[in-house]
């Protein structure tokens, strides 16, 4: 009898290896075989804008390493929370990633009382795609053509009881916060009015229902280059941009302290399979290597990104620090 149930215990423990081994096997097989279908990038911000540009430039070079099909999927709104969120939220096989941006990743959380994912926790960090400086334009027919006469205007308004106005693709953005803290280093006020996305921003700032446009300058550098619906009067690089010459920098224009730099960055949910990451960052890097890739991003008066996955996430930490001081020294809110 010992005998028998020795047999089918035996027997018992074989047949539950052989299932374990299929089922590793079989998890392993499509980990492995992934992609086997097309992978999405949800944008978090509307068509036409710098983030928007950043993920199609991605999405043409990672087509070429992953052998899929990628597709963009804009879901803007609410600063770009609704978008991430769904990203979060998602399944974390690979194939539905997020275009997260410095606003998104680093100021929100800092904002928002209630924010609808975490920023470090929800997500795996894949690659910087590119990064870009800020600009300051006006109209064609603006009388303004320096910073000093900007400044001049805004404290004559101010002595009238009136205010300059700026526009800016969205609520707690770095573009937003650009504007607030050259308000903060100049110490004049400007009233921010708030757009949903450039493509909504340029139209009024080119018919002068607004003074000013705070933007990326990927996001606006077509219509700067043209002329034709606004005129650049600064940019927060560093270095002069190739693409714009003529556009000096704040400092080079009189106003230190404005070398700000907006940045959009590749993302998977959480969760996803190490390999599956691996092959993503190994994809985005050689894209990002991709002279058909990087020339579209410089093209945009940006620079590729070169920064992957622990060291993103490394990057994210230090512009949290950077990002939540400035808010809290100037006392920014979303009222």
């Amino acid at each position: 009898m010992k005998n028998v149930k020795h047999r089918l215990t035996k027997g018992i423990i074989n047949v539950l290896v052989g299932l374990s081994l299929i089922v590793v096997g079989s998890f392993t097989y499509a980990e492995s075989s992934w992609p086997e279908s097309t992978v999405t990038i949800v944008v978090p911000y509307p068509a036409g804008g710098a983030a928007d540009h950043s993920a199609r430039a991605i999405a043409r070079g990672l087509e070429k390493e992953l052998g899929q099909t990628v597709v963009i999927d804009n879901r803007p709104g609410a600063a770009g929370n609704i978008g991430m969120a769904h990203v979060a939220r998602s399944s974390p096989d690979g194939y539905t990633l997020g275009l997260g941006a410095i606003g998104t990743q680093t100021i929100n959380e800092f904002l928002y009382d209630e924010m609808p994912y975490d920023p470090e926790k929800d997500f795996e960090p894949i690659a910087m795609v590119m990064t870009t400086p800020n600009v300051l334009a006006v109209a064609p027919h603006s009388p303004w053509d320096s910073l000093d006469e900007i400044i001049e205007a805004a404290q004559i308004a101010e002595s009238k009881g009136q205010v300059l106005t700026y526009a800016s693709p969205g609520v707690g953005s770095s573009v937003h916060l650009t504007g607030e803290h050259f308000q903060a280093l100049t110490g004049i006020e400007l009233l921010h009015v708030p757009f949903r996305g450039t493509a909504n921003s340029l139209p009024a700032v080119s018919t002068g229902e607004v003074d000013l446009l705070f933007d990326n300058l990927s996001g606006s550098l077509n219509q700067i280059q043209s002329g034709e619906l606004i005129r650049g009067i600064a940019q927060t690089g560093a270095e002069r941009n190739s693409e714009v010459p003529d556009l000096p920098t704040f400092t080079e224009a009189g106003v230190e302290g404005m070398d700000m730099t907006s940045w959009f960055a590749l993302y998977a949910p959480k969760g996803t399979p190490s390999s599956v990451v691996e092959q993503l960052i190994k994809g985005a890097r050689q894209a990002l290597r991709d002279p058909e890739v990087t020339d579209r991003i410089y093209a945009l008066g940006a620079t590729p990104g070169d920064i992957f996955g622990a060291d993103l996430a490394q990057y994210e930490k230090e512009q949290r620090a950077i990002w939540s001081e400035l808010i809290a020294e100037q006392e920014i809110t979303l009222e």
